[in-house]
């Protein structure tokens, strides 16, 4: 691989959630690891053009354009891949209900593996055009299906944890498999994964949710996780209905349940979270386990409204997911917004009550989708902002590369406006680039 720089402006976080926007750097890159950034640069186009030239080839040196500037990539922690098809069907339904009647009938489908080709190729496609260089997917209940779609983000150059689902609750349909065979099938896929040999992709372990595994089954799948050093993903408290069943069946609380079976670790990662009590709120902290916000699936399917600065207010770290087809969209920068949204209602909801509340801002949406996303993974040593010694994974943003008219104005004003445009009101075409590991993936 070889050797890169780029130069222009930089916005990105800190571990302390502050937004950081440097006006002008020259990013050094080599095999796609970032192994300099420098601030104090020459201002003459040709003197640019010398002082980076005995690091790489002129033509290696990237000089964005004006009204261009650099993110991190975006970190989708929860999806499902083999939901592409239903993107805005069934929100006329409550979550069980939904997956009922829309959801499993179609993920039946992906026993046809050229099916699962076709749709799989548009799912990582997509993703990345929405500048998601990580993303976090529940693949399929059936093994070939799940390798083949590890095998397109490979392909196609995206990062990726690749979750092979596990069901092992008897369904009138048919649709799960035994506890010996859910073993079975996941051993072989992770092997199927680490055969690939790519650094890029890796397999993640995960029972579907509580209601459709059994207690030998999870504590199991939660032996092969430490025993191989994996990660774990599943759902938790999305739906009081579904909360409630959960206590029926296991007596016990969700949190404690997934404690039960072993599932809960550091590199654990728990959708929604939407209902948890302060007794489970205090054993993810402790167990260190991460929450993802799902928030435009918890409005569409009527589930609730998540809480997220009370769950920070925690010592729970949260992460951001597009969770389709729950939520209607792969656009990380449409969950930004819904975050947003929903924090505000809260907000609105506590103000009615007398509560003092203080709503999201679009910098911690912004961290959540990056460097946040990076640390519910355990992976902000590799990703998540742009510093010394992590992968070049990054965006290109152009807001107005034509707009004259704000020239006079200074240059950070007109960074952070931008910026805030974008959260606001971008979409994929202003994404005119992605990067992963330093190679260019559109």
């Amino acid at each position: 691989m070889t050797r890169q720089i780029f130069i222009g402006p930089l916005i990105h976080t800190n571990e302390n959630e502050e937004l950081i926007i440097k006006e002008r750097v020259a990013v050094y890159i080599d095999g796609g690891k970032i192994i300099n950034v420098k601030e104090t640069l020459p201002t003459n186009h040709d003197k640019i053009i010398d002082f980076v030239a005995n690091f790489c080839a002129k033509k290696d040196i990237n000089i964005l354009s004006p009204g261009q500037f650099m993110t991190p990539g975006f970190i989708d922690c929860h999806t499902h891949a083999n939901q592409f098809p239903n993107l805005g069907l069934g929100y006329n339904k409550p979550l069980l209900g939904w997956l009922e009647t829309y959801t499993y009938p179609l993920e039946k489908k992906f026993i046809d593996t050229k099916y699962a080709e076709t749709v799989f190729e548009a799912v990582v496609k997509r993703t990345i055009e929405m500048g998601t260089t990580t993303a976090c997917y529940f693949a399929s209940l059936y093994t070939k299906a799940s390798v083949i779609l590890a095998k397109k983000t490979v392909e196609l150059g995206q990062r990726a944890f690749i979750g092979k689902v596990n069901m092992s609750t008897p369904r009138d349909d048919e649709y799960y498999e035994s506890v010996q065979e859910s073993i079975k099938n996941t051993q072989a896929f992770i092997e199927s994964i680490e055969q690939i040999k790519n650094p890029l992709v890796k397999p993640i372990v995960t029972p579907r949710f509580a209601l459709s595994c059994d207690m030998e089954l999870m504590k199991k799948l939660a032996e092969i996780a430490k025993d191989k050093d994996l990660h774990i993903q599943t759902h938790i408290s999305e739906n009081e209905d579904e909360v409630e069943k959960v206590k029926q069946t296991f007596s016990n609380t969700y949190a404690a349940v997934y404690n039960s079976a072993g599932l809960l670790t550091r590199k654990t990662i728990l959708a929604h979270g939407i209902y948890l009590d302060d007794s489970e709120l205090a054993l993810l902290k402790k167990k260190g386990t991460a929450v993802i916000h799902c928030p435009s699936s918890n409005t569409n399917l009527k589930s609730g409204l998540c809480d997220v600065q009370k769950l920070k207010t925690e010592g729970i770290t949260v992460g951001l997911g597009t969770d389709v087809s729950g939520g209607a969209s792969y656009s990380m920068l449409n969950e930004m917004r819904s975050a947003l949204q929903v924090s505000n209602s809260i907000f609105f909801m506590k103000k009615k009550e007398k509560e003092k509340y203080t709503p999201l801002n679009y910098k911690q949406v912004f961290y959540m989708a990056t460097l946040g996303g990076a640390e519910a993974l355990s992976i902000d040593n590799e990703v998540g902002n742009l510093t010394k010694g992590k992968q070049f994974d990054a965006l290109i943003i152009e807001m107005d590369a034509k707009d004259n008219l704000l020239n006079n104005l200074k240059i950070f004003d007109k960074l952070k406006e931008d910026f805030q445009r974008f959260i606001y009101t971008g979409d994929d075409r202003n994404i005119v680039s992605v990067y992963v590991n330093g190679n260019k993936v559109k």
